[in-house]
């Protein structure tokens, strides 16, 4: 059997024939995902392809194409892929208890946000009051992130999101706080949970 890619199948049949098959890169092109997340999703056993060309290349099937299309709705849920695998493994169906779960940690966001949104009006207060005499240091900045609510949680929360969504924005913003560079690595490392504890 020859694919779309023009690559020849290992154990042609013909089932094999009349299927739509993928190869990994372009069925990553598919949803928006890259290559590696395709091998790291085969190596933890999340979407394993349906065999390998006589090159020895990954080929998917329109079932790992419908199985990928599932793991992506529930990572846009919001779900770990770890309650993923356990989803795909019971029948596909997450339980009630997952759901609530992630229906908890959702509103925590939320909550999360209002705190920063809080935060920023309290900031830009300040400017119009006349009283923005000076760059935003470390300590105001704490100051401010605790008049708004947010406890150490909310702050983790919040340097983490920064982290994962703008890294070099969360970067130059530390920097702007007057943190030296080697705490700036070590804050943007704790945002990461690459280690547990700023020191």
């Amino acid at each position: 059997m020859i694919s779309r890619e023009g690559e020849a199948f290992a154990s042609p049949s013909t089932s094999q024939a009349l299927m739509q098959t993928y190869s990994i890169s372009k069925l990553a092109r598919a949803f928006g995902l890259s290559r590696s997340t395709l091998l790291y999703y085969d190596r933890i056993g999340l979407l394993t392809p349906s065999g390998r060309t006589v090159s020895g290349y990954r080929y998917y099937s329109e079932k790992d194409h419908r199985r990928l299309q599932r793991i992506c709705q529930f990572r846009e849920a919001g779900l770990t892929l770890k309650d993923i695998r356990g989803v795909l493994s019971s029948g596909g169906k997450p339980g009630a208890s997952l759901l609530d779960k992630r229906m908890q940690e959702t509103a925590a966001t939320i909550v999360g946000l209002k705190n920063q949104q809080r935060l920023l009006a309290r900031m830009l207060s300040r400017i119009a009051e006349g009283n923005n005499s000076g760059p935003v240091d470390v300590d105001l900045w704490v100051e401010m992130l605790e008049a708004a609510g947010m406890d150490e949680k909310a702050r983790k929360r919040w340097h983490t999101e920064f982290e994962r969504r703008a890294p070099d924005a969360h970067n130059e913003f530390l920097l702007s706080l007057g943190i030296p560079r080697d705490e700036v690595v070590k804050i943007r490392r704790w945002s990461r949970g690459e280690i547990a504890e700023i020191i």
